[in-house]
């Protein structure tokens, strides 16, 4: 019975079973804790406690109950990676892979026609269209990631970094087709200053 409570008051049902005394084997109903035990050294507690702790693991790093463990550190493999915006699929599910990654395959298919006619080199200036036909390949890439909202596997970055990355490389392979050597279909003054006081 504690200070300040008299026979008359009845005493609260966690506090009657708290002031009981137990056996030293009988385990209490509310948080499953013996009795007194043994008196454990405080490094032997400090050793279960660290074990305790530390979540069981297995081989592919999950806790053993089957949360994945936390780690603030990057992954050494990458499992997966967010698709680019514009990168879902230019038709339906239902279609063949052709008909699906068609953005893809226009601009292959105009890419190596212009390589193939600057191989057979069956005309003459066919160097020139063929390379002025892979340049204008990239600059159709480049409208396509603009005008088609899902482009399939032709988006490899953001809308921005496509546009920039195919729009700027098909311009420069369509400019230096114009102004290649001998006969330029192009005369860029500029350019032929330079190249005098390079030589120079």
């Amino acid at each position: 019975m504690g200070a300040g409570t008299s026979p008359a008051d009845p005493a609260p049902a966690g506090r009657a079973a708290a002031d009981e005394p137990r056996e030293p084997g009988e385990r209490d109903g509310r948080d499953g804790s013996t009795g007194p035990g043994p008196v454990v050294d405080a490094e032997d507690a400090k050793d279960a406690k660290g074990a305790d702790d530390a979540p069981d693991t297995g081989k592919d790093g999950a806790a053993a109950d089957g949360r994945p463990r936390r780690s603030r550190r990057f992954p050494r493999f990458t499992r997966d990676t967010a698709r680019p915006e514009g990168g879902g699929r230019a038709a339906s599910g239902d279609a063949p892979a052709p008909a699906r990654q068609w953005p893809l395959l226009t601009v292959l298919c105009a890419a190596g026609l212009g390589l193939l006619v600057v191989v057979l080199d069956p005309f003459d200036q066919a160097f020139r269209v063929g390379t002025i036909l892979i340049g204008g390949a990239l600059i159709a890439g480049a409208v396509l990631r603009w005008v088609v909202p899902s482009v399939g596997m032709l988006a490899v970055r953001s809308r921005f970094t496509d546009l920039v990355t195919y729009g700027l490389m098909g311009t420069l392979i369509v400019l230096l087709a114009l102004v290649a050597q001998p006969a330029p279909w192009l005369d860029v003054p500029i350019l032929e200053d330079a190249v005098r006081f390079t030589i120079r």
